[in-house]
């Protein structure tokens, strides 16, 4: 395997510059990180500068990238948090959103199995990436966060259905029978770690926790790689082993000392926002086909085409989430965070392309409108909530709201 010894250096170059970019900057206007990774990607890639040449390794790391990004957020969820109004509402909404994207494809599509992976790649929410921005800006645990969670979740978790019952090839009634056979394994473990089955562990997790053993870092790795290699095996889509994944390790840690779980949550943190998520980002950027973008006029016309639709498509019915009584600016917040969506886009598109259903200028101008939901909804629903939600995050400072972990 050649690697490039310019991409070697440049790679973690762009993902150190990032966060300096972001820091810099964020005094005058708050830009979310993964801008500056895809961007600077971009800048440097085959498609301008030349500088970062994507290799077989590279790309390799991206993948995993991807799937410790919806392993974190499976990680992250807090299902007692969202459960109710926001979960119901959120997946009222994506099942709405799956319809009309679907419907509105086919009228522009060239054939059903193109509206198939154009309806499903604009359904989805980027909740791996709007995570750490809502964390950041001190909204996650508001009622405002707690519904964009919930969107989240369901905007990620959909999706991967979707692609599992729709686009794995086989007829639905198999991939259905498939699709519960992964369900009654997964489902059993996340049982058994409910049930408690993961305390037994907790002591060497401490007994290790700051020694080369590093026991529950080992574990994440196993659990994560088993549910992925489950999910290939089964010729399901790997993002869905990767979520569940997440969902069951934060299952196993139910009950661990909290200073214990703290830190196991740093280290994750560390090895998947510090490490393999920005690589994920950044070769989102390099491998960007920019050349099929501007192939033709009518390509390029539909990237515009695409970013609208996602607000319309993703972003309206995200609005039936929103917490009662939100101000025109929050409600406006909400369908910004709900119509932000790149991870599923760029796996939905790379699917269609291989098997020859989504031409690339057409998957080019879905990523690039996932770009530019990336680029710019948060950071619009930041400055709203910039302006109109201080007064919501003081009023509920001392409302019982559940938290992380």
């Amino acid at each position: 395997m050649e690697v490039s010894i310019s991409t070697m250096v440049l790679v973690p170059a762009i993902a150190v510059v990032a966060p300096l970019l972001v820091r810099g900057l964020g005094r005058w206007i708050a830009i979310p990180l993964v801008v500056f990774e895809i961007v600077l990607g971009l800048l440097l890639g085959p498609a301008m500068l030349g500088w970062v040449v994507p290799d077989e390794f590279m790309g390799l790391i991206a993948e995993f990238g991807l799937a410790m990004l919806f392993f974190l957020a499976g990680n992250e969820i807090d299902f007692r948090a969202i459960r109710g109004r926001p979960l119901n509402r959120a997946a009222i909404g994506w099942i709405i959103s799956l319809a009309a994207g679907v419907g509105i494809a086919a009228l522009f599509a060239p054939d059903l199995p193109a509206a198939a992976f154009i309806g499903i790649a604009l359904t989805s929410t980027a909740l791996g990436t709007i995570m750490p921005v809502l964390r950041d800006s001190g909204d996650l645990t508001t009622p405002f966060g707690i519904s964009v969670l919930a969107l989240g979740a369901v905007g990620e978790f959909g999706p991967l259905l979707a692609i599992s019952l729709f686009l794995s090839g086989r007829s639905p009634l198999v991939a259905a029978i498939v699709l519960v056979g992964f369900a009654v394994v997964a489902g059993f473990a996340i049982w058994l770690a409910a049930k408690g089955a993961g305390k037994r562990m907790h002591q060497v997790i401490t007994a290790t926790l700051h020694t080369s053993g590093q026991f529950a870092v080992r574990l994440v790795i196993f659990v994560l790689l088993a549910l992925v290699a489950l999910s290939i095996v089964l010729d399901l889509d790997m993002l869905l082993g990767a979520f569940t994944a997440g969902v069951l390790y934060r299952l196993l840690l139910v009950g661990a000392p909290k200073h214990d779980a703290e830190a196991i949550e740093s280290k994750l943190e560390g090895v998947g926002y510090g490490f393999l998520v920005p690589i994920f980002f950044i070769n989102t950027g390099v491998t960007f086909d920019l050349e099929a973008l501007f192939a033709d006029g009518r390509t390029l016309a539909m990237l515009p085409v695409f970013v609208v639709l996602l607000l319309v498509i993703r972003g309206m019915p995200s609005l039936l989430a929103a917490p009662a009584g939100s101000s025109p600016r929050d409600l406006t917040a909400t369908a910004l965070f709900g119509a932000t969506g790149l991870p599923i886009i760029v796996a939905v598109t790379a699917i269609g392309v291989d098997e020859g259903d989504l031409a690339s200028g057409t998957a080019a101008a879905l990523v690039g409108a996932g770009m530019i939901s990336v680029l710019l909804f948060p950071l619009i629903a930041l400055l709203l909530r910039g302006r109109g939600g201080s007064r919501e995050r003081t009023r509920t400072d001392d409302v019982q709201v559940p938290t992380e972990g």
